[in-house]
């Protein structure tokens, strides 16, 4: 168990990949006394959002169209 949470601590200490340096994230970080939270962003996630989102938003967006229509 100390093995488990000593590797885990180390990981948690060790410095980011190059790989994983070279691509332009966005880094939040939250520290508190008993969490610790690092969230990254793809710079990529709103253009993947919008690729995801804009066909069922303009489908009843023409839907709404034609039920208002007169």
């Amino acid at each position: 168990m100390n093995q488990r949470k000593d590797t885990y601590r180390a990981a948690l200490q060790r410095e980011p990949d190059v790989a994983a340096a070279s691509r332009h994230t966005k880094v939040t970080q939250l520290h508190t006394r008993y969490v610790r939270v690092t969230i990254e962003l793809d710079p990529a996630l709103p253009r993947d959002l919008t690729r995801w989102v804009r066909p069922p938003v303009s489908a009843l967006l023409r839907a709404a169209a034609a039920v208002l229509r007169p």
